[in-house]
């Protein structure tokens, strides 16, 4: 999709839509042209029936999920979402996310995150953000240094992933650390 007027938000290079079920073809096919990039970390969906599902879940109140996409060909380079999103008094949900291997290294990510940001804290209302990274993911967690994130500790045996419990980092971001500069 090349359209500008459904961006939530706009940086240089990249804008920031809602998943829609007319992405399963070109997302599973990034899904599994990413496959090496993502092993052991995370699984995207790679098949359609696998992708409805996915969507599915995105329909509901406690998540929300975005395509982050080049401006020069509309194509999808990666996805977050948040999830767990609880409002109140806690006002906090906990990021996941992945870019594609086309677009891997060329910080289109990073401008994603930051539109995501921006996003989640100004129209969505949250306060927090976490993300939970296994620690042996560098590049994930230099994404999330480089948005301002910071390290809040540690949680063995924390997600059930590829076959096994895996220990992960807990780094958070909050409103005021992305109103402060900080982010």
């Amino acid at each position: 999709m090349t359209s500008n007027d459904r961006y939530l938000a706009r940086g240089p290079r990249v804008g920031i839509r809602p998943f829609t079920a007319a992405d399963r073809e070109e997302f599973t096919a990034r899904a599994r042209e990413s496959a090496e990039l993502h092993r052991s970390w995370l699984f995207p969906p790679v098949t359609d029936d696998a992708y409805d599902s996915y969507f599915q879940r995105l329909q509901e109140p406690v998540r929300e999920g975005f395509l982050i996409c080049e401006h020069e060909t509309g194509r999808i380079a990666g996805f977050l979402t948040i999830n767990n999103i609880v409002h109140g008094g806690f006002r906090c949900g906990a990021i996941g996310y992945g870019g594609f291997a086309h677009a891997a290294g060329r910080g289109l990510m990073s401008e994603g995150l930051r539109l995501v940001l921006h996003h989640a804290f100004e129209v969505l209302g949250l306060h927090r953000l976490e993300a939970n990274i296994q620690p042996g993911n560098a590049q994930s967690i230099a994404l999330v240094k480089r948005a301002g994130f910071r390290l809040e500790g540690f949680s063995p045996d924390f997600l059930f992933i590829d076959g096994a419990w895996r220990d992960h980092e807990r780094w958070a971001i909050t409103s005021e650390m992305v109103h402060e500069g900080t982010a």
